[in-house]
């Protein structure tokens, strides 16, 4: 008996000693059981898998960038062949600033180098941000989950049978039904006063008028990301590298047309590496970098245009003057609205489709859990307007660490109320994409050209003038609890808590055209810069070279959608279906 309550006690203290460390190690046990798979880029070796008779290390397809397109492509290949995934950022699986609804400004104000989201300013003045993690964009973004229109599809020329197939084996996985915010339900209520109609209810499809959408963030409030497709995947042929960081595509330039044979990349540690694909011709590299790293890493390997290249000595691989350009944003302006009252922290869950080529949308509150990673909030704290102030020339590198510094968290009081946004649909305005240096680690400079077409101003004055309807509506109104504002009076708060790095005209808020101007905002649905027909043919290879594709939103002259997160997933799923189809017809295991 002394024996048995002897182990007894021992076996206890053995439990209580592994929960501690489950604790201590939290996630990362977790994902490395589930994805044996991912590693650290360090780990790369020449005899870590080969699909070929040498002993030269290949793969039949190399996928650059682990993002929204990258992991369900991935996932999908994986189940006939071997794939090699290299991810420039770490996973998101132990990031409390990523995995938590409440975190959500702060992973997109961490502006450290180890951040899952880099930030970018655009020469417009307009603060953005890349991801710069395992699951991309799904990440850092707010969540919202929606498909596109039919028009759409047809436009693109996808299979519209294989295209709703593939929706639902991503909303299988990772998509959910809100349960709708106090904010969100008074929202919906204040659209359909003004006439935003019929009510569409709870749907992933776009549909004019008012409706709730999907969601990544389940009913806890956790973050669900492309990352969790890679589930799916044949574990014994995939293999994902995290920080792992591609410099240039490698070409073979004996033939007619270069043709891709693998990439050179470095690891956490800084080391060179190169990766190769198989001899098969049907091996290829694919360019999931997104709408900024896919045009960069095609003209640091040496495609786009000649002059570009020749500025900065890279060597010449292909000329094609179209790389980096028809860059868009859809522009979005905010109209603030305080309460008197805190309110409950909201996303992006209900939205108005007008057809006016206008989405109306909506965000409350202000959360931050006791797990949230310190960081600073660097260029995109709230009281960004103190800097913006400054004439452009006084805005160095200097100027802003300075504000940088003298800021440690973002004021819970600027989150008493919500905003009102309205985002432009299938903005007019284009712009371009150049490289600063051949640093990839380094942004390029991007311009989108704003308001550069005045049919995207009249339509943004037109967004406005129905935000403020719906903020002066009977039964918004009933929740807000305030007086009823005048329209001058909210685009004044506005002005003063807009967040970009472009001058203000306070004294000018009674010209809507002005405010569309000073207070243009993104909300991180850029697009373009190898368009199809252009970079790339039909089915997204890169025209004049061979073994060379690119999956990804660099591809698209329009955002899709209300939110361009769901078909972008939805396209790795898609892409990656055709890609098995065409290789081996009804013996793919899709």
């Amino acid at each position: 008996m002394a024996a048995f309550v002897g182990a007894l006690k021992l076996f206890i203290c053995l439990l209580l000693w592994f929960n501690t460390l489950s604790c201590i190690q939290g996630a990362r046990d977790f994902y490395e059981f589930r994805y044996p798979f991912i590693k650290r880029a360090s780990s790369f070796s020449s005899s870590s898998f080969s699909s070929s008779n040498t002993d030269e290390v290949s793969y039949d397809y190399i996928i650059v960038g682990g993002g929204s397109a990258g992991c369900p492509l991935a996932a999908t290949l994986s189940r006939n062949f071997s794939v090699l995934v290299l991810e420039r950022g770490g996973v998101p699986f132990s990031n409390a600033n990523v995995s938590f609804l409440s975190n959500f400004h702060i992973a997109l104000a961490d502006t450290s180098p180890s951040s899952a989201s880099q930030p970018f300013v655009s020469t417009d003045g307009v603060i953005n941000a890349r991801a710069r993690v395992l699951g991309g964009g799904t990440c850092i973004n707010a969540g919202f989950y929606t498909r596109a229109n039919s028009d759409f599809i047809k436009r693109v020329g996808w299979d519209a049978r294989l295209v709703n197939e593939s929706y639902p084996w991503v909303e299988k996985q990772i998509v959910h039904q809100p349960k709708l915010a106090q904010w969100q339900d008074a929202f919906k209520d204040g659209l359909l006063d003004v006439g935003v109609s019929p009510f569409n209810g709870f749907t992933y499809d776009h549909i004019y008028g008012t409706k709730v959408g999907g969601t990544i963030f389940d009913r806890f409030g956790r973050r669900h990301t492309a990352a969790e497709l890679l589930a799916s995947a044949n574990p014994k042929m995939l293999t994902v590298l995290v920080y792992a960081t591609v410099q240039k595509v490698l070409f073979d330039q004996t033939g007619k047309r270069p043709k891709a044979m693998g990439v050179k990349f470095k690891d956490e540690n800084g080391n060179q590496h190169e990766a190769f694909l198989t001899n098969n011709r049907r091996s290829e590299v694919i360019l999931s970098c997104g709408a900024i790293g896919t045009p960069q890493l095609l003209m640091l390997s040496g495609v786009g245009p000649k002059a570009e290249l020749e500025r900065l000595n890279i060597s010449m691989v292909l000329h094609n003057e179209f790389v980096g350009k028809g860059m868009a944003d859809n522009p979005m302006n905010s109209v603030f609205v305080p309460m008197t009252r805190p309110v409950e922290q909201s996303l992006i869950q209900t939205v108005g489709i007008t057809k006016m080529g206008v989405y109306i949308e909506a965000s409350s509150g202000f959360g931050q859990s006791q797990d949230s990673i310190r960081c600073h909030h660097g260029i995109l704290s709230a009281e960004i307007g103190q800097l913006s102030t400054l004439p452009p020339k006084q805005r160095t590198k200097e100027a802003i660490e300075a504000f940088i510094k003298g800021k440690k968290d973002l004021p819970h009081e600027a989150f008493k109320g919500g905003f009102i946004l309205e985002k432009i649909a299938m903005p007019l305005s284009t712009g371009h994409l150049n490289l600063v240096n051949t640093n990839v680690d380094d942004n390029p400079s991007v311009t989108f050209n704003y308001f550069g077409h005045p049919r995207d101003l009249r339509r943004c004055v037109n967004g406005i003038r129905m935000a403020a309807k719906v903020i002066q509506s009977g039964r918004f109104m009933n929740f807000t609890k305030c007086d009823k504002p005048t329209v001058e009076k909210l685009l004044n708060m506005s002005v003063k808590a807009n967040i970009n790095l472009i001058p203000k005209h306070t004294n000018d808020t009674k010209s809507l055209e002005q405010f569309c101007k000073d207070t243009v905002i993104t909300i991180w649905h850029y697009h373009g810069g190898c368009h199809v027909g252009k970079v790339v043919n039909h089915d997204h290879r890169v025209l004049g070279t061979r073994r060379l594709q690119i999956v990804d939103g660099s591809t698209f002259s329009e955002s899709p959608g209300t939110n361009p997160q769901g078909t972008v997933l939805m396209m790795g799923r898609y892409m990656g279906v055709k890609i098995l189809r065409r290789r081996l017809g009804k013996a793919a295991h899709v």
